[in-house]
């Protein structure tokens, strides 16, 4: 089991610690249903909730710029989803909001009493999105 999967789960277990009573008494006093999932995206696992920005490997969307990421858990109030033929009913919907480049990263290398030396440079391509809902 990947590590955030893992703690995703231990996270929502009564006996982790610093969590007393049930999920309905820790969201009383947020107001708010805790809705999240946990997609597969550019090779990685996010948590995500609507409305979390990611920085992401680039990425396309279809003409508008809208995109759909695969749920691996879902998790609704105290119901918790791991069943791949559930997930595959769940609709995670993401917007890119605009294309970036990573930090410059500097390759060298250099072979001792040889005069041998290279250097290359990389940056990385980058997506910034936006998840819009939770279906």
């Amino acid at each position: 089991m990947s590590g955030l999967l893992h703690g995703a789960l231990c996270a929502l277990s009564p006996t982790a610690p610093g969590l007393a009573g049930n999920a309905e008494e820790r969201s009383r006093g947020k107001g708010r249903q805790l809705v999240y999932a946990v997609v597969r995206t550019s090779g990685r696992q996010e948590k995500v909730e609507v409305g979390t920005i990611l920085t992401v490997n680039r990425v396309t969307g279809d003409a508008n710029g809208k995109l759909d990421l695969p749920a691996l858990l879902l998790v609704d109030g105290d119901q918790v989803t791991t069943d791949p033929a559930k997930l595959a009913k769940v609709k995670i919907t993401a917007e890119v909001l605009d294309d970036l480049r990573g930090p410059k990263i500097v390759i060298q290398r250099y072979k001792n009493k040889t005069g041998y030396k290279s250097r290359q440079g990389h940056r990385q391509d980058l997506s910034r999105i936006k998840v819009t809902g939770i279906k």
